[in-house]
């Protein structure tokens, strides 16, 4: 292992071995007040992480190497607009596009052309919501399509799904990403082109999988009846790359702008988001931002004992780094939020999946874990297993509204129900002793089967309800817990190279199942290869 850049570190190593046999209900049992002391609450978000393994003495440790590696500095370089994304020498200014008008984040620039954006968005999102916006028959467009992939598909679509029951009842809005052909066959088999509008999401316009769906989606329009001269009434683009656009055939005042300052798994906050402008409303999006920019003012703010993005970043250290956990589980308990563990993955794991430094040295620790995760109570029936009796310690992310996104109130209760069961579970387990007097005298044999290990660490995140104000606060929760972990292991969240030399190797690979390449491949590739020519015909 690289000599370890900070004395926390060593801190924190000698810390851990004198609690790491210790048990938190134990402590519950000794201190009345340790699950009011850590519960702390910030932009309608409330944060239980009382059932974690640390004490109050681990909590200064973890704060004593936020100060060490400079994580405020680093977070007020990201939010004064400075180049934070050093590799590509950008800023990283998501928090502009959903601050006030006023607060000119990177700059009075930077903000009226945020204002100015918002301000067609909502002009357009307003004429297709209210029927003034038609297709090529004079009819109004009742279906969306949002083609994307990455950040251009996963934030969309969690949120879009996250917040259908505050959608626009005769409009629904459609995701495709995928290559693979059956998705898009899939969504369009039970639209009307008609009344059908397409959104392209891509800041390049060239990503392969975007524009090869873009394509097919052009050609079911005038498949379906319209003429080329209207496609420009089914069709609206967002990209960086708008000489691009034009050429797919799209007008460019139907062209929506991307920033070179915005990732995007950053992005669903500015134009990338038309997809939920369109479902939700202008009035519900501006909501979403609030809700947001409410997260953004907490994370400066709030003191490191109560901050939530502190907090949940530097436990999640504290698991990764110094216990070792290989993986983070996101549970929410509800259906609505079926898209965030996906969400998550591609935000964490894109953003901190790295072992370069800022300064071109390895990294010293494990970076992101890796995540997953799954609806509850769904989770329960397939994977919880493993999370009691196994031997391998994941953290889980507990997440629940309280009050429910439908009126079957008997439902919900038994849904918070188990959430809150399964991390009193977990945390409390059954001691063999236990276990000896429910498998009784006739069948001692059956008692370990039925230990339980307990011990096992979890957060739960709480909101009121699920509306587009608590869904823009828990979003920037997350994306702030990227940028403390990215600042205390001194990585860069905001490039993503590794997704760089596949892309480059595919077209080589396309080119030689098409029989137009060099076949300069391994022979395990280059026998795939002719499996799939051979299979294909081609």
């Amino acid at each position: 292992m690289t000599e370890k850049r900070y004395a926390a570190w060593t801190a924190l190593a000698e810390h851990y071995e004198t609690i790491r046999d210790a048990r938190v209900s134990e402590w519950f049992a000794n201190d009345a007040e340790r699950a009011r002391r850590m519960t702390v609450e910030g932009a309608g978000v409330t944060l239980d992480f009382s059932k974690n393994r640390l004490n109050s003495e681990t909590l200064q440790l973890l704060s004593a190497l936020a100060d060490e590696a400079g994580v405020a500095a680093r977070r007020d370089a990201m939010f004064a607009g400075e180049k934070v994304n050093v590799t590509e020498d950008r800023a990283a200014l998501h928090v502009a596009l959903r601050a006030p008008r006023d607060a000119a984040y990177g700059g009075a620039e930077i903000a009226a052309a945020v204002a100015a954006e918002k301000d067609k968005m909502r002009a357009f999102a307003e004429r297709v919501r209210n029927g003034a916006w038609q297709g090529y028959s004079g009819e109004r467009i009742r279906d969306v399509v949002n083609i994307g992939i990455g950040g251009s598909d996963l934030g969309p679509k969690m949120v879009c799904h996250a917040l259908a029951e505050h959608g626009h009842p005769d409009l629904k809005v459609h995701f495709v990403s995928n290559v693979d052909g059956t998705e898009i066959s899939r969504v369009l088999a039970g639209l009307n082109p008609a009344t059908t509008l397409g959104i392209i999401v891509s800041k390049t316009f060239t990503t392969q999988e975007t524009m090869t769906n873009a394509r097919t989606l052009r050609d079911w329009f005038t498949a379906g009846g319209c003429p080329e001269q209207a496609l420009h009434r089914h069709f609206v683009g967002v990209s960086a790359n708008t000489p691009e656009v034009v050429r797919f055939g799209i007008a460019e005042e139907n062209v929506f702008e991307m920033w070179d300052w915005v990732g995007g798994r950053y992005s669903l906050w500015s134009a990338v988001g038309l997809s939920i402008m369109l479902q939700i409303g202008p009035d519900g999006f501006d909501a979403l931002l609030s809700g947001a920019h409410a997260m953004d003012r907490h994370f400066v703010e709030t003191p490191f004992a109560r901050n939530l993005p502190m907090l949940l970043a530097l436990i999640g250290i504290w698991y990764r780094d110094v216990f070792n956990a290989q993986s983070l589980l996101v549970a929410p308990y509800s259906e609505a939020l079926h898209y965030l563990p996906s969400y998550l993955q591609q935000l964490e794991m894109e953003s901190n999946g790295k072992s370069a430094r800022l300064d071109g040295r390895p990294v010293t620790e494990p970076t992101a874990a890796v995540l997953w995760g799954e609806p509850g109570t769904n989770g329960q029936h397939a994977f919880f297993q493993m999370l009691h009796q196994g031997p391998t310690l994941v953290p889980i992310d507990f997440i629940a509204a309280l009050r429910p996104e439908s009126a079957l109130v008997d439902h919900h209760v038994k849904l918070l129900a188990n959430c809150f069961a399964q991390s009193e579970a977990l945390m409390v387990g059954r001691s063999l002793d236990e276990a000896k007097r429910i498998a009784g005298p006739d069948r001692p044999e059956l008692a370990p089967a039925l230990v339980f290990p307990g011990n096992r660490p979890s957060n739960t995140l709480l909101v009121d309800a699920l509306t587009p104000i608590t869904l823009g606060a828990l979003i920037a929760l997350y994306e702030h817990k990227v940028l403390v972990q990215a600042a205390v292991w001194g990585i860069n969240p905001f490039d993503q190279y590794g997704v760089e030399l596949g892309k480059v190797l595919g077209k080589a690979v396309e080119a030689d199942l098409r029989g137009q390449g060099e076949d300069k491949h391994d022979a395990s590739t280059r026998a795939l290869i002719a499996r799939a020519r051979a299979v294909l015909g081609l």
